[in-house]
This record gives structure tokens, sequence and C-alpha cells, in this order.
């Protein structure tokens, strides 16, 4: 359960969520990303108030607006790479071309051109998160939400991963990251720590009362 919480994250911010299991990380990312919604108060995503949305219009708000990025990839086996990428297209009605070429372009922009008839089993672990932020990237969202993104990867690749991560932070792009890596987490522009509920501490805010 989350106690009283007042967070804004501005367009172009990276903000990385850390803390302890149990500490409302899940409960806060599930409510960001349009899967549940507060009891109390008000979440404005992309200038909409979602709060009070119906199932069908927070699937809607959820599938323009965020793009998802997860710890064990969820991709769809029975389909081929280019096929992942282009789920999020077939709830905007776009034309097999269209999606097809869309899902074409964000492949070959993280670096898996070459990879578009192979199937997720046929893929490194790296290679399939990086299929996977592709997917997130299908509907031009404005807000990338990657849950422990680097935690089934090794060393490398997890690395090449907060690299592309980076990239599409440094090209304006909003994302806010859940990791239990305290290395990455001191990369981070900003660092939200929460505990028992509630944020202990947000690095922003002590930046933005330095000023």
């Amino acid at each position: 359960m989350l106690q009283g919480i007042e967070l804004t994250i501005h367009p172009g911010e990276f903000v990385g969520i850390v803390g302890a299991s149990g500490s409302g990380k899940t409960t806060l990312m599930n409510i960001v990303g349009c899967l549940d919604r507060p009891s109390a108060g008000r979440y404005v995503l992309d200038g909409e108030d979602v709060s009070t949305l119906d199932d069908d219009a927070l699937s809607l708000a959820r599938n323009r607006s965020i793009g998802f990025v997860f710890q064990s990839f969820q991709l769809i086996p029975q389909l081929s790479v280019l096929e992942n990428v282009e789920v999020p297209l077939y709830y905007g009605r776009r034309s097999r071309a269209t999606r097809r070429a869309r899902a074409s372009e964000l492949l070959a922009s993280v670096g898996l051109s070459h990879r578009l008839r192979h199937h997720p089993a046929q893929l490194s672990g790296g290679e399939c998160q990086r299929v996977a932020v592709a997917r997130a990237l299908a509907n031009e969202p404005a807000l990338i939400l990657a849950d422990e993104p680097t935690g089934n990867l090794d060393t490398q690749s997890g690395e090449d991963v907060m690299q592309l991560l980076f990239e599409l932070h440094r090209a304006g792009r909003t994302i806010v990251m859940v990791t239990h890596n305290p290395e990455i987490a001191a990369r981070l522009p900003r660092v939200v720590e929460m505990r028992d509920g509630a944020i202990q501490r947000d690095s922003g805010a002590l930046a933005e009362a330095g000023r």
C-alpha cells in the first residue's frame, strides 16, 4: 500500500525507482503503467487524468502512451522477432505494410535488422531485450517503463541494454526504470527510493531544492 505519494516526472527524464522488496516499487509501477488505479488522488499521464478511466479506456491509454520493457522480455515465442515488434501496432488499425515497415525500422535502430525472421528461442538474452525495447517504442509512447531490464542478463548484455536506454534518453525519451542494482542506480540522473509504501528519498527533489 502506498502512502501519500507525490511524484512528478518531467518529459525527457530518466528516473530510477529503487527499494527493498515490499517497499512499494511494484505498486507504484503498476499505477504509473496504468495496470492499476490509485485508490485516492489523481494520476495524470501525458496531460490526461487516467485515474477514473474504465478498463477499455485505460487499456487504450496504456497502449498509446506507455511502452513496457520487462525483466523476462515477455516476447511471444510463436512469433518472429518482426511479428513481436508489430504486436502493439495492431491496436492502431494500421495496415500490414505500415506495421511491417515500422517494426523493421525499429529493429534496425537496435541493431537487429539481421534477425527479423528469427524467433525468440534463437536469440541471446541481450538480443531478446533489444527486441523488447524496439517493441516498447512501436507506438511512439510518451513514457517507457523498464522493470529490471538487465536482471536476467549477463554483465555485457546488461551493459548493452543500458547503453541503448541511455541513447534513448539522450534522444529525449522519458524513462522510468526499476532496478535492484546499486551500480546501475548510481549512473541514473534521478533516483527515487521507496520504503514502506512511501518515497524515502528523491534525488530530483533534492536537486530542485538546491537550486
